[in-house]
C-alpha cells in the first residue's frame, strides 16, 4: 500500500453516490457550514462573476446564485453531480477546467478526502483568474473527537485492537501551510466550531453515512465490526443532559491570487 495515499478514492467517490439520495436530510448542517464560509464574501470590497462550486451536494451554488454570482459546480459522484443542473462530473484531485476560468472557487467540506491536497490547491489555484478568490473549508483536528475516543477505547475493550475508524484530519497551521504552498497569497486560516447535540446517538451515524461521510480510510478494516462496538462508544459520549454530543472543527481557509488582498 502506498503510503501517501491515506485515502481509498473509489470508497469516497461510492459513498457520495449513495449518499445522493438522502443528503437533503442533512442539508440543514451542510447549509450551515456553507454559509458561515461565505460570510467571509460580505467582507470582500468588489464582486464576483463566475464561480466554481467544488463538491458543494447541492447546498453551496444555490446560496452563491442568490447572491447574483454565476455557478459551476464539479463533483466526484455523478448522482451527487445530478443534484445541480450545472454540475460537471470531476475527480478533484484532476479538475478539467482551464486556467483562468473563474474569479471564485468555494470548496465547503470538500477537501479533506483527497490524497494530494497540495496538488489539488495548485490547481484551484490554477483555474482562478487574476485576482481572484478560493473560500474553503474542512474539518481540522480535533473534528468528531469524542466520536474517535469513544470507538477506540471501545474497540481495545472488545477485541483488544483498533482500526481507523474516523479520519485524520490536519491542524490549522496544517491548513495555512498548504495555502501557501499552493501559491496563494494573503492566506488566512481560522476556526469556526459546530457542536452538535443528538438525542438519539444513532443519528449521529445516519447523518454521517447521509452526508456521504463514511469511513474512506485506504487502512480501514474491511472485516465486520465486532458486535456491540457503535452502541458502546456511543453509550460513552452520552452527556449528563442524556444527549450525545460531536464537535466539529472547521478550518476556514482564504486565499488570494495575484496579491489582492480583501
Amino acid at each position: 500500500m502506498d503510503p501517501m495515499l491515506v485515502f481509498d478514492r473509489d470508497a469516497v467517490r461510492k459513498h457520495r453516490d449513495r449518499a445522493a439520495a438522502t443528503v437533503a436530510s442533512v442539508g440543514d448542517l451542510l447549509c450551515d457550514a456553507a454559509e458561515r464560509l461565505l460570510d467571509r464574501l460580505d467582507d470582500m470590497t468588489g464582486g464576483f462573476a463566475q464561480a466554481l462550486d467544488v463538491g458543494g451536494r447541492g447546498v453551496v451554488a444555490p446560496l452563491l446564485r442568490a447572491r447574483g454570482i454565476a455557478v459551476v459546480s464539479s463533483d466526484l459522484s455523478t448522482p451527487m453531480a445530478r443534484l445541480d443542473g450545472s454540475c460537471v462530473v470531476a475527480d478533484e484531485e484532476f479538475l478539467p477546467f482551464a486556467p483562468g476560468s473563474f474569479d471564485l472557487v468555494v470548496a465547503s467540506l470538500a477537501l479533506h478526502w483527497i490524497n494530494d491536497l497540495p496538488g489539488a490547491l495548485i490547481q484551484l489555484r490554477r483555474v482562478l483568474r487574476p485576482d481572484g478568490l478560493l473560500l474553503a473549508s474542512m474539518p481540522a483536528l480535533g473534528s468528531l473527537g469524542e466520536l474517535r475516543t469513544a470507538l477506540t477505547d471501545a474497540e481495545l475493550a472488545l477485541s483488544g485492537g483498533v482500526s481507523p475508524r474516523v479520519s485524520p484530519f490536519p491542524d490549522l497551521r496544517d491548513c495555512a501551510g498548504l495555502l501557501q504552498r499552493a501559491g496563494f497569497a494573503a492566506p488566512v486560516v481560522d476556526l469556526e466550531e459546530i457542536v452538535v447535540r443528538y438525542a438519539d446517538g444513532l443519528q449521529l451515524l445516519r447523518d454521517l453515512r447521509a452526508a456521504g461521510e463514511t469511513n474512506a480510510v485506504r487502512a480501514r478494516s474491511r472485516a465486520v465490526a465486532p458486535v456491540g462496538l457503535f452502541p458502546a462508544a456511543l453509550a460513552a459520549m452520552r452527556a449528563d443532559d442524556g444527549r450525545v454530543p460531536v464537535t466539529m472543527r472547521l478550518a476556514m481557509m482564504t486565499g488570494w491570487v495575484a496579491g489582492r488582498s480583501p
